[in-house]
Formats: structure tokens, sequence, C-alpha cells
């Protein structure tokens, strides 16, 4: 009876901290960070798993708990959507990514609630899902090795990773101990510890390991204001960190850095007086990007944005505002903004200048 009690004491402190770490996410990151909304959606799952996994969690019901079985067993597309969004710089959300997860999270449904009623099914979803946990858990880690180089150059970085593998592992092992019938009950309180573990890594991660500096509020070209990336810590930055922020800020805002052509780390980091590792840290902990080249597109698809918005500038090819904006074809040009908008350059000038073109119809004929 004590045991259970330490579990559920255990699971309960598990939803406060996943609870804490969506909110840190969406308010602080979501405008920063392109993996902020999947990693609130993991904490999310990671708060539904600790609740449909607890003793006398009730089972063979389609009622209200369904929600909570869904959330935890679709997971696993979760996780590796978060991993590749966090790892993979040319990741983008796609609509049958949707499909994967509602598939997954079906199949955790029927196994879970199914099992008085169509036995057979509820077992043979069941040994799917493992399996589809495993490959899943499997290709999130696998993500690591897309963005390794970096990720390993800051402490963020080396924790993300150790994150990813960790709850990677753990997925894994509690879906072969699906698969092999080991009772849950019997590793019901290591996966609640496992759990805490985690949230309490993600906590520290975001609220308690210093960065080299705090953000900066960067103005691009076209006179709006750049995303400025919360830090996550609370104090504020050394007056070393700061200052280097500054010049940092004056070269990107001001002189317009990053429309240099062949612009890299390296080369920054000379214009800059510091060493390439440092200026990396400060890019990726004191701004919150993921690498140099998300950096760098932010300021460039911040002026494009604003060039394809000017209905002055509606007759000026796209390509020409991609190349004055710093970037070397169209093609990546493309892309990155797509991943950004979630609408092509093209899409984006006629949605932004519509307003200003019918305003101008408007004032023609009252003249």
């Amino acid at each position: 009876m004590a045991m259970t009690a330490l579990e559920l004491g255990l699971r309960g402190a598990v939803v406060a901290l996943f609870l804490v770490v969506c909110t840190v996410l969406l308010l602080r990151y979501a405008a920063v960070h392109r993996a902020a909304n999947l990693g609130a959606a993991m904490g999310v799952a990671g708060a539904a798993y600790a609740i449909s996994t607890a003793p006398f969690f009730p089972a063979s019901s389609f009622g209200w708990s369904s929600p909570f079985i869904a959330f935890a067993m679709g997971s696993p597309v979760i996780f590796w959507l978060w991993a590749s969004a966090v790892f993979d710089e040319r990741f983008a959300l796609r609509s049958w990514h949707a499909a994967l997860w509602t598939l997954l999270a079906g199949l955790g449904v029927v196994s879970h609630n199914g099992w008085t009623i169509w036995p057979d099914l509820a077992g043979t979803c069941g040994r799917g899902l493992a399996l589809a946990t495993i490959g899943f858990s499997a290709l999130g880690i696998a993500q690591i090795a897309k963005g390794w180089r970096t990720a390993v150059t800051t402490a963020r970085g080396r924790i993300l990773i150790a994150l990813v593998i960790g709850i990677g592992l753990q997925m894994t092992l509690a879906a072969a101990a699906g698969l092999a019938a080991i009772p849950t009950r019997s590793i019901s309180l290591s996966i609640a510890l496992g759990l805490v573990a985690f949230g309490l890594l993600s906590i520290w991660m975001m609220l308690f390991d210093p960065p080299e500096s705090q953000p900066a509020v960067a103005a691009n070209g076209g006179g709006q204001t750049a995303r400025a990336a919360p830090s996550f810590a609370n104090a504020g930055p050394p007056a070393s960190s700061q200052a280097a922020l500054n010049h940092l800020k004056h070269l990107m805002a001001t002189e317009r850095t990053y429309r240099q052509e062949g612009l890299t780390i390296d080369v920054l980091a000379v214009r800059l007086g510091m060493p390439e590792y440092r200026l990396r840290t400060l890019i990726n902990d004191g701004l919150g990007h993921r690498n140099f080249n998300a950096f760098l597109n932010r300021y460039r698809i911040d002026e494009a944005k604003a060039a394809l918005a000017d209905a002055s500038q509606a007759e000026v090819p796209v390509l020409t505002i991609a190349l004055d904006a710093g970037f070397q074809s169209l093609a990546p040009f493309n892309r990155a903004f797509k991943a950004d908008t979630g609408l092509t350059p093209t899409e984006f000038r006629r949605r932004a200048t519509a307003p200003q073109t019918a305003d101008a119809v408007e004032i023609a004929r009252s003249k």
C-alpha cells in the first residue's frame, strides 16, 4: 500500500512538472523555437501517460478515459516529430503526420479499452502499437545524427541529446515489456521514476541552466522587429556577454551583415573578435536559435517578408528580393520561407498586399 501511495505521489508530481514544461514552452519559446509547440505536446502526452498508466486507472471503458489514452499512446509519433524539429533544420510538419498520430492513438484506445469486448482485436492492436512505438522511438533517437555537431557544442544541446535518448529508451523498454507480456504493474514504479527524471531535467534545462546571455531584440531593415528569443535563465547576463550581444545586434540589424555572400559562423566570429564556439553558444543558448543557419535565416526572412508586404515593391521579382536578403538562390529561399510562414513567397505577397491594393482602388474611386 505504501508503494502504491508513493507511486501515485510521483505521478502527481510528473503531471505538475509536465504542465510547467508546457506553460514555459508555450509562453516563452513558441514564437522562437519551431520545436516549442511539439515540446509542449510532448509534455501533455507525458502527463497523460502518467495518468493513464497509474494504478486504479479504469480500463475497458470508452468514456472519459479515452482522451488520456489517446494522448498517451500517440506520444511516440509526437516524440519523433519533436526530435526532428530539434535536430533537423529542414523539418516541417505535414498533414500526414496528424494521420500517423491518429492511427497510433486509435490503436492505443482499442488495445486499452477493448480487451473485454474484442480481446483478439485488442491484442493485435496492442502488439501493433508496441512495434510502432519501438519504431518511432528509434526514429526519434536517429534524428540526433542530423544536428549532432551543433548540439554537442553547448550545454543545453548535450542535455537535449541525453533527454531524447532517455525518452526513446524508456518508450522502447515499456513497449518491449508489453510484447513480452510483462505485467505493467511490475514496471509501473520504474516508469513513474523515469518520468519524474525527464520532467526535472526539462525544467532545469529551461529555468535553471544559465546561458551565455539574455536575448536582444533586433530590428530588421524594414523597420519591423525581429523575433526576440527569450533566455532559459532568469538571471541577468554577464556584462561581457551583453556587450557581445549588442555588437552582434549592430552587425545584423544595422549593418545587415546577414546579406553578405558566403557568410559563415567563423567569418562572423572574426568580425566580432570572439572564438567560434563562444559565438555558437551565444546564438544557441543566448538567443535560442537551433543553429547558425536558423539565426541567419531569421533576419533574411524578416527582410523578405517586409519587402513582399510592401505594395510599392509589387513589381520586384521574388528572386531579386531573395538575393537582396542574402539567399544564394530561389529554391532554399522558398523552402525556408514556407517552413517559417506556411506560405510560398507569392502567396504571402498576394495576401499581404491585397488590403493595400483595395485601399488604393477605393481612394482612386473617391477622387
